[in-house]
């Protein structure tokens, strides 16, 4: 259970950074950059990738078997 608790933190953690990156780079559509520079550019981020790699760990940590049968449910 704290295994899953953990992995759903540094999920969220991941997702959050991700998505602050994405968001920040908006700016360059001010610049002059259009719509599918944009993504070119945040696709070959590695820091925008931590989104969708901590939305994933978070659906992981959700959705994966429950582990020992003598733990407590609540």
């Amino acid at each position: 259970m704290l295994f899953r608790i953990f992995m759903f933190l540094v999920g969220f953690g991941l997702s959050i950074i991700g998505f602050v990156y994405i968001i920040s780079y908006l700016n360059l559509l001010d610049v002059g950059y259009n719509f599918l520079y944009y993504v070119n550019f945040i696709i070959r981020r590695i820091e925008c990738l931590y989104a969708p790699i901590g939305i994933l760990i978070i659906f992981l940590s959700l959705y994966m078997p429950k582990g020992d049968n003598n733990e407590l449910h609540i």
